[in-house]
């Protein structure tokens, strides 16, 4: 599995586990709601904070209420962080500004990309945009995180062919610019895989933790919009952590149909395409080796998916 973006690595980096509990008063669920954003390293607007918020949705009123009542959190250039992120702040405010010219830019390309997928890939049930374009603070240089439901057995032949087209896409976009993150010897990394779940996978969902439900809460589906909403309604403990995922709506939502028949994929390729996919993988974090802030990206996001992270033993 790819490593997703982050709009500035976080000092925390091990996800709760912990089980769903009442959603509390409103100060505590703005605190955790806080607290699930700077485990991904950034912070939101107090508007934005309240879409988001732990049990339910909050009025911007509200959230400046709890801010005005002395809590731990403040306000810093827009942006609600705690101490622990207040040093961030210049840099995720300067991300969150740079998304309104970047995003629209870049979701033509990453909604092109989903559509070639899904008619090269007849086993992949539902996409996902995920990361820092989902988030809010995408920038030029970042790459675009999916997150997949597929046909069960296979994987691993998703996890080949998003690499192979995220190539041959790359390849179109040799002038994008790079970081230490997306920087590749023939092309810049520009789309990724971030999770891959195989459909049985999701009923039920081994993880239905406060980070797995925001993980959710934060994508925006795009394909499959059907399935997405079943595994949410057949998951209760993703909806009692927010609320709000019964509400969403989907105005990208794209009706694109397979142009290939499915009996070319067979599980059994799924085999062979999880060597190809080990040795793409370790072929990736070889060429990291002289990177640390890159490999403990990936380790961070490795754990957040656990037990979903591909090529875990590897």
């Amino acid at each position: 599995m790819i490593d997703s973006n982050q709009w500035q690595y976080p000092r925390e980096t091990v996800p709760t586990d912990a089980a769903a509990c009442p959603a509390g008063d409103v100060r505590d669920r703005v605190e955790r709601t806080v607290g699930i954003l700077e485990r991904r390293g950034y912070a939101v607007t107090p508007a934005r904070l309240g879409e988001l918020t732990v049990g339910g949705a909050l009025t911007e009123s509200e959230v400046v209420g709890v801010l005005a009542a002395g809590c731990r959190l403040s306000l810093r250039e827009g942006l609600v962080v705690s101490p622990a992120l207040a040093a961030a702040v210049p840099a995720i405010s300067r991300r969150a500004a740079s998304h309104a010219d970047n995003a629209p830019r870049c979701l033509p390309h990453a909604l092109g990309f989903v559509r070639a997928l899904v008619r090269t890939c007849p086993y992949v049930l539902s996409v996902s945009i995920a990361g820092s374009l989902a988030s809010g603070g995408y920038v030029a240089s970042d790459d675009v995180d999916l997150n997949l439901v597929v046909q069960d057995g296979r994987r691993h032949l998703a996890y080949v062919a998003i690499n192979a087209l995220g190539l041959a896409h790359a390849l179109r976009h040799r002038s994008k610019p790079v970081d230490t993150h997306t920087m590749r010897p023939l092309a810049p990394r520009f789309m990724t895989a971030n999770l891959i779940l195989e459909r049985s996978q999701c009923f039920p969902l081994a993880r239905q933790d406060e980070d797995m439900a925001y993980e959710f809460m934060a994508s925006m589906p795009v394909y499959g919009i059907a399935l997405w909403r079943q595994v949410v309604a057949t998951n209760p403990g993703l909806s009692e952590h927010f609320p709000q995922l019964e509400e969403r709506r989907y105005p990208m939502a794209l009706r694109e149909r397979p142009a290939v028949p499915g009996w070319l994929f067979p599980a059994g390729l799924d085999v062979p395409a999880r060597a190809l996919g080990r040795v793409a993988w370790r072929y990736m974090q070889w060429t990291r080796r002289r990177r640390p802030d890159a490999l403990a990206r990936v380790a961070f996001v490795r754990r957040t998916m656990r037990p979903y992270a591909l090529f875990d033993n590897t």
